[in-house]
């Protein structure tokens, strides 16, 4: 079912305001009955889609997705950003001038990048260290798992703290 124009406007509002009778009332309901509106217009099925569509929209408008940030972290990286600096010069008679000029991004800047990429994706060297590190755990469940479920294991590990070990 569609929605008709005040449900669409109240829509707007609600979205805008986050008030279902602040919404109504905007949307052209009846004063006295805004509250009651808003608060039905909130349980209609089609208006719930409209306002969450409405949400989701904004949320994918405003917030940076994975990819988007590994695309900027990649662009800083390889000097592809840009950034504006004021530079003061002097003139001379005691005068100076100040412009804008456009620049790279700092070299401690483009290392934060590349340490923020080497975050997401591990070095070859670390993947190894973690498949093995994963191949030792696995031996050791394997060995748990042989040793007797009767067998009592004590483990004195007092003796070392007592003697400041």
């Amino acid at each position: 079912m569609k929605l008709t124009e005040k449900q669409r406007r109240f829509v707007d509002y609600y979205v805008e305001t986050g008030n279902a009778s602040e919404a109504a009332r905007r949307a052209g309901y009846a004063e006295k009955a805004a509250y009651r509106t808003g608060s039905e217009n909130l349980r209609k099925p089609q208006v719930k889609a409209a306002i969450d569509a409405r949400l989701k929209e904004l949320e994918d408008k405003r917030i940076a997705k994975a990819d988007e940030v590994l695309q900027f972290l990649t662009s800083t990286l390889r000097g592809e950003v840009k950034e504006e600096r004021v530079v003061v010069e002097g003139t001379g008679e005691g005068r100076s001038d100040a412009r804008i000029i456009t620049v790279q991004v700092s070299a401690r800047d483009r290392l934060g990048a590349a340490k923020s990429l080497l975050k997401r994706y591990p070095m070859q060297l670390d993947a190894k260290e973690q498949k093995l590190k994963l191949q030792k755990l696995e031996a050791e469940i394997r060995a748990a798992e042989q040793v007797d479920d009767d067998a009592v294991t004590i483990v004195d590990d007092l003796e070392n703290s007592e003697n400041g070990n």
